[in-house]
C-alpha cells in the first residue's frame, strides 16, 4: 500500500480516525502548506475573460492554497499529517443539477479515462454512502481537497471555465484521490528554476517545496507532462515565466490539460494497488480523445518521461 501523492510524488494527508486499510503508510507532513489550506469557497471574478487560449490554466487563477487546494474549516480539527485514500479505489459521487449537459458529459468523460487506465471507479452515490464527492458549479473557481476527508466532499468545477478541457476535471479529481502538484516535489529544483521575481506578490507560497523524504515518486522521475503540473506562467505578475525548465525542450509540455501523462497513470495505479493495469505505455489511440480544445490523449502524453 502506498501513500497519497504530492502529484508526482506520493503525498499523504489525512484524518485521525483509522479507516480499515485506507491510511497510507509513511505519511507526509503537510505542514509546508500551512493554514492556508483551510477556508470557505469565495466568489471571485478571476476567471472572467479566461478562455482556452490563455497560457494559464483556470485552476491557476484561484486564491486558495497553491491555487486550487481547499479544505473546509470543519476538517481543521481532524487533520493530521496523513490523508486517507478511497477504499478499494471506489469513489461515490454526485453531480450538481446546475450544469449544462455538455459540462456533465465532460466530467463523466474525465471519469471514463480514469476507468480505462486505472482501477479507480467513480460511481453515483447511494443512500448508504457516507463519504462521497459532490461536484458543484459554484462561482468560486476550480478547487478540491486532497484525499478523502470523510462525509460530503465538494469539488468545484465552475462552468464553463473548469469544464472546457478534460484535463481540468481530471486534475481536480486527482487531488481528491490524494495527489498534489508536481512542481512542489522536494527535488524540483533539479529540474526547474522558479523565477521568484515574476510571481505575484502574496502568491510565493504556491511554490513551496515539500520536505525531503515526505513524498514518494513511485519510481517516476519529475514529470513535466503531468496533468498536475502548473503552466510555465502560473501566478505570473508580468506575463513572464514563473517556472523555467532546466531542459528548454520541456517548456511546451508543462501545464497540459489534455489528459494523463504516462507517469500519472503509473502513480495512480501504484498507490491504489491496481491489479492487471498496464503502466500506460505508448498504446493510447484516438478513442481516448479528451475533447474540448485540447485534442485528446495523444501518444505524446504517454511517452516515457526521461
Amino acid at each position: 500500500m502506498c501513500p497519497l501523492v504530492l502529484l508526482s510524488s506520493c503525498f499523504v494527508l489525512g484524518f485521525a480516525s483509522p479507516l480499515d486499510n485506507e491510511l497510507a503508510p509513511n505519511p507526509v507532513d503537510l505542514s509546508y502548506l500551512g493554514p492556508s489550506i483551510f477556508g470557505e469557497p469565495r466568489e471571485s471574478k478571476n476567471l472572467e475573460g479566461w478562455d482556452e487560449n490563455r497560457p494559464e490554466n483556470p485552476e491557476e487563477l484561484g486564491e486558495y492554497a497553491e491555487g486550487d487546494i481547499l479544505f473546509p474549516e470543519n476538517a481543521r480539527n481532524g487533520l493530521v499529517s496523513k490523508t486517507t485514500r478511497w477504499k478499494d479505489g471506489v469513489v461515490p459521487y454526485e453531480i450538481s443539477p446546475f450544469y449544462p449537459p455538455k459540462d456533465v458529459q465532460m466530467i463523466k468523460r474525465a471519469m471514463e479515462i480514469y476507468h480505462k487506465y486505472t482501477c479507480i471507479k467513480f460511481r453515483p452515490k447511494t443512500a448508504s454512502d457516507k463519504d462521497y464527492l459532490s461536484i458543484v458549479n459554484g462561482n468560486t473557481g476550480c478547487w478540491s481537497s486532497v484525499g478523502r476527508i470523510t462525509g460530503r466532499q465538494e469539488v468545484n468545477l465552475q462552468s464553463p471555465y473548469c469544464t472546457s478541457k478534460v484535463g481540468t476535471p481530471m486534475h481536480e479529481l486527482m487531488h481528491a484521490l490524494g495527489f498534489v502538484h508536481e512542481q512542489n516535489r522536494w527535488e524540483r529544483d533539479d529540474f526547474v528554476t522558479i523565477a521568484w521575481q515574476n510571481i505575484k506578490n502574496g502568491h510565493e507560497g504556491n511554490f513551496k517545496k515539500a520536505d525531503k523524504g515526505s513524498t514518494d515518486g513511485f519510481g517516476v522521475v519529475y514529470d513535466y507532462r503531468s496533468v498536475m503540473h502548473y503552466s510555465p506562467t502560473a501566478f505570473s505578475t508580468n506575463g513572464k515565466p514563473t517556472i523555467v525548465p532546466k531542459d528548454s525542450s520541456k517548456n511546451v509540455k508543462m501545464g497540459q490539460r489534455d489528459g494523463f501523462s504516462r507517469g500519472d497513470i503509473i502513480k495512480i495505479n501504484t498507490m491504489y494497488g491496481c491489479p492487471n493495469k498496464p503502466p500506460g505505455g505508448d498504446v493510447v489511440g484516438g478513442e481516448v480523445s479528451g475533447g474540448g480544445g485540447g485534442g485528446g490523449l495523444l501518444s505524446f502524453l504517454f511517452q516515457i518521461v526521461n
